[in-house]
């Protein structure tokens, strides 16, 4: 350690401040992390950022919390958080959302501690092959030379190759040079002492000192290189083992296509819009003056173009049938009479690239960069038929207006059968239908709304109707994991300063209790404005609309698909520090949905089978 004034200085601790104060600077503003020894360097950094006002820091004890609460947060915002966590099981614990982030194309970080190389094969504790744990599902990975030296100045070459290190990560993970964002990992081993004395200038902006990241430098250790710095294995042993990235073949930048790919008017057109598809999915209807199918969460569900109750006009001949072209934007996995539609050799597929595997479901799809619609008439008659189709087809859900007129008349039957009228609608017992509209229904533009890969969001892309709200799912992979968590990324990334608007997540019982340790909060973070809302139906009725309902007796499919249970949310909101409070008719579920919201709620709708 030389020169190094500080009586308790670390390689550790300065070589975690050089990189998380360059990842700062270029603008990661939350940090995610788990607690663990080998990551205390980290972690000290991270709360000195935190008193220092430079981010937000969301500590969380469970590691697969940590990774879809920064999900969320990457989400909702576009920059990656950052997620530290300790060496061993708490690294492979960070997949389930480093896989979703990757198919659906999200900016994530993954900070993981390791132990020394000396350490890696020879049977330490809480030592595994860390490096190129995630290597088919990111955009950059590198096993990061051991620091073996302070820098009480910041300006030591350890710092600036860090430095540099860091805004190669915040540009894979934000998708320069590739087809989308997604997670970059880099492994950080540390030697002890694990931690020591902050150093100075972490308290200092150093881009705005005008210090840069430095020529490139030699590595201090007894690591081969590859001509990228990243560290490799030369004995073939795997205790040095970095893997190669590994990401498919659609994440590749590819030659770009030089122009727009232009959509001729001619065919019968249809856009489709699934998962994270955008607004672009609507403008481009409107341009091309064609259907718009757009799913629940796709971001698009809005405007004169769009069409209601999709499933079954895909069904008809004279819709469905008729379709001689399909744009699609996003990735669409709710119905399977868009993937039919999709699938089908017949019809010119275009589909705009985007993160994960590219859609060919036909064996024939055209994948493009970009799209625009040449010039000339639009299809009335197609459109039209769309249209008039769509209005027929549209679901009003809305409870009936009061009759003002029977609730005011002289005559006593009159008003007793108005009455009774509207105590009928008061207390009507919630469905699922009447859940979904509900809670659409009380979500804004300045709100969230999160959808757990359950069956309500299935029924809610089957009955909604258009409404301009921000969406999000985690339908990459479309796994139930992770769904409280990532609202809590949202809500955390939304409302912070002070922005207005409640977050939402609407999911089933088994999605909330596969996510229940993303309940936990501690006492000394901001508490969000976010209400999980759980369509309770005491087990994974899903399975009762699949083919294996017809197939597999009543005890056997209890038994391992519907999978029934006894818990009491009750419990588990008091246990968690959470309000609760248990609806049943529709008058109570839109008191609750409209009500002030001043933190968590969970908000518990029994449903029949």
């Amino acid at each position: 350690m030389g020169d190094d004034p500080r009586e308790a200085a670390s390689p550790a601790t300065d070589a975690a401040a050089a990189l998380v104060q360059r990842l700062v600077e270029r603008g990661v503003t939350h940090i995610v992390l788990s607690p663990g020894s080998r990551s205390q360097s980290l972690a000290l950094v991270a709360a000195a950022l935190e008193r220092d006002g430079r981010i937000a820091l969301h500590v969380r004890i469970d590691e697969r919390v940590a990774g879809f609460t920064a999900l969320g947060i990457g989400r909702e915002t576009g920059t990656p958080a950052a997620v530290v966590c300790t060496s061993g099981t708490a690294v492979a614990n960070l997949l389930p959302a480093a896989l979703e982030a990757h198919h659906a194309g999200i900016p994530m970080l993954l900070l993981t501690a390791d132990r020394p190389p000396e350490l890696r094969g020879v049977g330490a504790n809480q030592t595994t092959r860390q490096p190129g744990m995630f290597a088919p599902s990111v955009r950059l990975e590198t096993d990061v030379p051991t620091p073996d030296e302070t820098d009480p100045t910041g300006d030591g070459p350890q710092t600036l190759m860090l430095r540099r290190l860091a805004d190669e990560a915040m540009d894979a993970a934000l998708g320069a040079g590739l087809r989308s964002a997604g997670p970059v990992h880099l492994n950080l081993p540390y030697r002890e002492p694990l931690a020591g004395t902050l150093p100075a200038w972490l308290a200092l902006d150093v881009a705005a000192s005008g210090s840069d990241t430095g020529p490139s430098t030699d590595h201090d250790d007894d690591t081969d290189h590859d001509d990228t710095g990243v560290a490799v294995d030369p004995d073939g042993s795997g205790a040095l083992y970095q893997g190669g990235g590994g990401i498919g073949v659609s994440d590749l930048p590819g030659d770009p296509d030089d122009a727009p790919l232009m959509l001729a008017r001619g065919p019968r057109t249809l856009v489709i819009a699934g998962a994270d598809a955008g607004p672009d999915a609507e403008h481009l209807a409107h341009l091309g003056g064609w259907p718009l199918v757009a799913e629940v969460v796709s971001g698009a569900r809005f405007g004169r173009n769009l069409v209601h109750a999709y499933r079954a006009l895909l069904s008809d001949p004279e819709l469905g049938g008729r379709v001689e072209r399909a744009v699609v934007l996003g990735h669409p996995t709710l119905s399977r009479e868009v993937a039919r539609l999709l699938a089908d050799p017949d019809i010119e597929v275009v589909a705009l690239r985007g993160p994960g595997e590219p859609l060919n479901l036909n064996g024939a799809t055209v994948a493009a960069d970009a799209v625009a619609v040449a010039a000339g008439e639009i299809d009335r008659t197609w459109l039209g038929a769309w249209v008039r189709a769509s209005r027929d087809a549209a679901v009003d859900l809305a409870p009936p207006a009061p009759d003002a007129d029977a609730l005011a008349s002289a005559v006593p039957a009159e008003r007793l059968g108005a009455l009774s009228a509207e105590l009928a609608v008061a207390r009507r017992r919630v469905d699922r239908e009447i859940l979904v509209d509900a809670v659409w229904r009380a979500s804004w533009p300045h709100d969230r709304l999160v959808f757990g890969s359950s069956r309500l969001v299935r029924v809610a892309d089957t009955v909604l109707g258009g409404k301009k709200v921000v969406v999000h799912a985690n339908r990459g992979l479309a796994g139930i994991d992770g769904t409280i968590a990532t609202a809590f990324g949202v809500a955390a990334a939304s409302q912070r300063g002070g922005a207005p608007g409640v977050t939402r997540v609407l999911l089933g019982d088994l999605a909330a209790l596969h996510d229940v340790g993303a309940l936990l909060l501690p006492p000394a973070e901001d508490e969000p404005r976010l209400q999980v809302i759980v369509g309770n139906d005491a087990g994974g009725t899903i399975f009762d609309s699949l083919e294996v309902a017809a197939l597999a007796d009543a005890d056997a499919m209890d038994r391992v698909l519907y999978t029934p249970h006894t818990v009491r949310f009750e419990q588990l909101a008091l246990a968690y520090g959470w309000e609760y409070r248990r609806v049943t008719t529709r008058a109570e579920l839109d008191q609750v949905l409209t009500s002030p919201v001043g933190g968590r709620q969970i908000i518990e709708v029994p449903l029949e089978r």
